[in-house]
């Protein structure tokens, strides 16, 4: 059996956290999640992830409580143990400026939130294909 791909979802919206692990489940994907619902915890979590524990990928919403998704997206560049691991912003806004500003900072994907179930099957694939380094086309 593989090794679980260990996701750490930075997500406040509960609907959007239970879209994501019903899309894993169906893909079939073997996982362990982590969500932080507040972009205030994210920082005090990383600083606890080592070895094992580091995520394989992570994704983040843009809108969050307390710390926004642009702070995030810096932070986590910034420490050695994360700013090559592929992470995934994946939010609702469409706006070119947050586009923009995620690529520049190393975002290795921009997403906006699907509105299908179809939708989401496809954010997860785009998931698994980064944290492994694999491409099912």
């Amino acid at each position: 059996m593989e090794n679980p791909l260990k996701i750490l979802l930075i997500e406040d919206d509960n609907d959007d956290i239970e879209l994501m692990e019903d899309a894993l489940q169906d893909v079939k994907v073997s996982y362990s999640l982590h969500v932080i619902k507040d972009g205030g915890l994210v920082a005090g979590y990383l600083e606890t992830c080592k070895g094992d524990t580091i995520p394989d990928i992570i994704v983040m919403d843009l809108n969050l409580p307390k710390v926004h998704g642009r702070e995030i997206l810096l932070y986590v560049k910034l420490l050695d143990d994360f700013k090559n691991l592929p992470l995934v912003i994946l939010t609702t806004s469409s706006s070119q400026a947050d586009i923009d500003y995620a690529y520049r900072e190393g975002a290795s994907r921009y997403l906006i939130k699907p509105t299908t179930t179809s939708g989401i099957r496809n954010v997860v694939t785009v998931i698994k294909e980064l944290a492994t380094g694999t491409n099912s086309n």
